[in-house]
């Protein structure tokens, strides 16, 4: 694979400069989940698999303060000392490790998993009425497991998750295994795709599987049986949107995909690597919330496959989720985008012109004007390339940087090798400057 740049994750993110972790790079998780439903108690083993970076004489995890961490092992030896304060746990090995030096981690944790609260309101674990799940964009990964939460630290993951056996519980990757033993069940997940820690998830529930497609992308859903007859009308273009983005976007990143409807209500539906979840909510009998399925599925290429390193180029995920709505809308037989974009700018022209989409700062990262302006962006784009080498563009960003860690400065410059023309104009306007740029 050529032309990748590696974005690390010593770089502390400007939006979040308390997470993330320096010293080393995490190549595997393998996790070992045990949670009762009733008492929403969790009990967890995290072995981690990496190398380091630098001369280490003590290194640290992103861990929410509301576990008790048990025993840690570094190299198959309990540690110095350990200590969890603020959401990190920090570890001091009994010896010095050198640079590129192989570690492995093993931590014993217990607690009651909740979310972490942000200026985004709560993320990470989350109990519903009968279960739980877990959505953690963009920090809430250490509510439920030790981990370096940056989202270009990027490693494979094992998955195993022994709950109490009338529920599903579901992961991202393959199910490789799963063991009823008396009242419990362990369900054993593979994520072999590297991923990013704020993508792995874990949803609990009284759902049952069901196969949707096996072409061109196996599709699953995993919901509770009353909710089959409605998603079965609400989602039952699935498939052919499926149809779409591979065509536009190049092959899907992943075996396959899962979409998960809790019983209870959501704001919003999620994404996660391999999976999205939505609300019984988005069930209305009218597909009223089909754009947000084409918008979920398409953060598989655009936030999964390719993930930021900076938070700060958002709309690298945002923007281009928003403008895969308006292309399934156009592709079938609804409202075509520039229609659709020159609705949302009429939106934009009455909303504050205070926003850099390009870099909108922390607070603002998940306003709705960056989604909006960020898709207007690709559609100026489209206009400029046409639609051949917009397109074709597309398809080799995905396939160029599949797996990989992104910044909005490797899009720009893959984006001008399909035009003589320049492009500055167009990336400073609509992506650099607050003022709303004409149509």
């Amino acid at each position: 694979m050529k032309d990748v740049v590696p974005v690390g994750p010593y770089l502390p993110d400007p939006y979040l400069p308390q997470n993330g972790n320096k010293g080393y790079r995490v190549s595997r998780y393998e996790l070992e989940i045990q949670y009762r439903v009733a008492s929403n108690r969790l009990t967890g083993k995290a072995s981690i698999t990496a190398v380091t970076t630098t001369v280490l004489s003590r290194f640290s995890l992103d861990l929410a303060s509301h576990f008790a961490v048990s025993k840690v092992y570094v190299n198959g030896s309990r540690v110095a000392k350990h200590a969890l304060r603020a959401g990190k746990l920090t570890i001091t090995p009994r010896t010095k490790l050198p640079v590129g030096a192989a570690l492995s981690i093993t931590i014993h944790y217990q607690g009651t998993p909740a979310p972490i609260r942000s200026v985004w309101g709560e993320v990470g674990w989350e109990e519903l009425s009968e279960g739980s799940l877990v959505a953690s964009q963009p920090n809430g990964a250490a509510s439920w497991f030790p981990c370096d939460d940056h989202p270009s630290s990027k490693a494979s993951y094992r998955i195993s998750i022994t709950t109490d056996s009338p529920y599903y519980a579901l992961a991202n990757g393959t199910l490789r295994e799963r063991k009823v033993r008396a009242s419990q069940t362990t369900w054993v997940y593979e994520q072999a795709e590297p991923m990013a820690a704020y993508l792995a998830t874990i949803q609990i529930g009284p759902y049952e599987r069901l196969t949707i497609t096996q072409q061109p992308v196996p599709i699953h859903a995993v919901l509770p049986s009353r909710l089959t007859k409605p998603f079965a009308h609400d989602f039952a273009r699935q498939a052919q949107i499926m149809d779409v983005f591979t065509e536009l976007f190049g092959p899907y990143p992943f075996p396959d995909y899962t979409v998960v409807v809790t019983d209870d209500p959501l704001d919003i539906p999620i994404e996660a690597q391999g999976l999205s979840i939505f609300g019984a909510n988005h069930l209305d009998g009218h597909r009223g919330s089909e754009r947000l399925v084409a918008h979920e599925l398409a953060h598989q290429w655009f936030g999964n496959s390719l993930t930021i390193g900076q938070w700060r180029d958002i709309w690298l995920h945002e923007g281009f989720a928003c403008y895969a709505e308006w292309l399934w809308s156009e592709q079938s037989g609804g409202p075509i985008a520039h229609d659709l974009a020159a609705q949302a700018y009429d939106g934009l022209a009455r909303k504050p012109q205070d926003l850099l989409v390009g870099d909108p700062g922390a607070a603002l990262m998940f306003d709705d004007r960056v989604y909006k302006r960020g898709a207007i962006t690709l559609h100026k784009l489209r206009a400029r390339l046409g639609d051949e080498n917009f397109f074709a563009l597309l398809r080799d960003w995905t396939q160029r940087y599949r797996y990989t860690t992104v910044t909005a400065e490797m899009f720009t410059d893959l984006a001008a090798r399909y035009t003589d023309g320049p492009l500055r104009d167009l990336w400073t306007s609509w992506l650099y400057e607050k003022e709303l740029p004409p149509l």
